[in-house]
């Protein structure tokens, strides 16, 4: 073997090397630092704007730019956690307040009398003994003790909520240095991507394409979705209508079940309880209004932006929340974007400069 060979091989084992290093180094704040990075992306032009009108003061720029990402992020959702606490103790005073007034067990007969039910529980009966099983007593029994457990786990939130107030600080000092030397970040970036410059900034633009999209995009069904299923909690005169609105903007981003899996048990308890008309209503709504909203909206603004097919952006986000967990929202897509955009690099072959 050749000295230049042994030596490119020797070279090649500590590049590999060092990339893996470097990848368990940061393993424990990757999440943060991509964060850092969609964020970056998403409020760079108003970082370019901010620059330009203090007059190229890098520091400054990125200081308060920082300042008004976290302002931006941070009081709404301070505002919106504190609307959630609020709905929640009405919510637990209502609950509390049924069962002591005996209306749980006016459900549970209700629904044992509801014709839909009333067959099935009969076909039931033949082989289980149901005046045995009365699940309604137990699960009020157990109402302070489910309480108490919530309490008790006060510790493991507390954990959690530093663990997030810790992410969050390294996703601002990442966001920092971003916005202060992004634009020297990315042009190393570029000039370490082994691809003749055509082919590059298609790549780089695909990449620019799918995270605009699938954040604005996702972000405003999101809201939607959101506003419109709490608004018609508020016209039915259900309870809690702010809880369960966010619950469906956050459910959204699920690509199975999403809202539906907040509107559809409402309605079908509307229909136990006897308020036919209120659950019909909320069903109608939640399948032609709610579910139509992510149906028309999504497509347009990730599959016709992106030219990527439905079927595989819906399985690349499935499957980047499995592998990756709420980040893969994004990471799902954008490795589906690579894999389509380096396939038809190879298809057209490449030119060289």
């Amino acid at each position: 073997m050749k000295r230049e060979h042994i030596f490119l091989i020797f070279i090649l084992f500590l590049t590999f090397l060092s990339i893996y290093l470097l990848y368990q180094i940061l393993l424990p704040f990757l999440s943060s630092i991509i964060w850092a990075i969609l964020l970056a992306m998403v409020f760079y032009p108003v970082f370019q704007k901010l620059r330009r009108l203090l007059r190229k003061r890098e520091v400054l720029s990125a200081i308060v730019m920082t300042l008004l990402v976290l302002i931006v992020i941070v009081l709404p959702f301070s505002f919106l956690m504190a609307s959630l606490a609020s709905e929640v103790i009405d919510l637990y005073h209502q609950v509390e307040e049924m069962s002591n007034a005996g209306q749980f067990q006016a459900y549970f007969e209700r629904f044992k009398e509801a014709p839909v039910f009333r067959g099935i529980l009969a076909a039931l009966g033949q082989r289980i003994d149901f005046s045995q099983l009365d699940p309604l007593p137990l699960l009020l029994r157990n109402l302070n003790q489910i309480s108490t457990f919530i309490f008790s786990q006060t510790t493991v939130l507390l954990r959690g909520f530093s663990t997030f107030v810790a992410g969050f600080f390294f996703t601002l000092l990442s966001l920092y240095y971003l916005f202060k030397d992004g634009s020297q970040l990315f042009g190393r970036v570029k000039e370490i991507v082994p691809l003749p410059c055509g082919q590059r900034d298609l790549l780089i633009q695909r990449f620019k394409d799918m995270i605009y999209a699938t954040i604005y995009g996702g972000i405003l069904i999101a809201m939607i979705q959101g506003f419109l299923g709490g608004l018609f909690f508020w016209i039915l005169g259900l309870p809690s209508p702010i809880f369960w609105g966010t619950a469906m903007s956050l459910l959204s981003f699920i690509p199975i079940g999403g809202t539906a899996l907040i509107w559809a048990p409402a309605g079908i308890i509307l229909l136990i309880g006897g308020a036919v008309l209120k659950g019909l209503i909320l069903l109608a709504l939640g399948v032609f209004v709610i579910s139509m909203v992510d149906n028309l909206l999504r497509p347009f603004f990730i599959s016709a932006k992106t030219k990527i097919h439905p079927l595989l952006l819906f399985f690349a986000v499935l499957g980047g929340i499995q592998a990756f967990g709420l980040i893969g929202l994004v990471a799902g897509p954008l490795i589906a974007t690579l894999f389509l955009t380096m396939v038809e690099i190879y298809t057209q072959g490449i030119q060289p400069d």
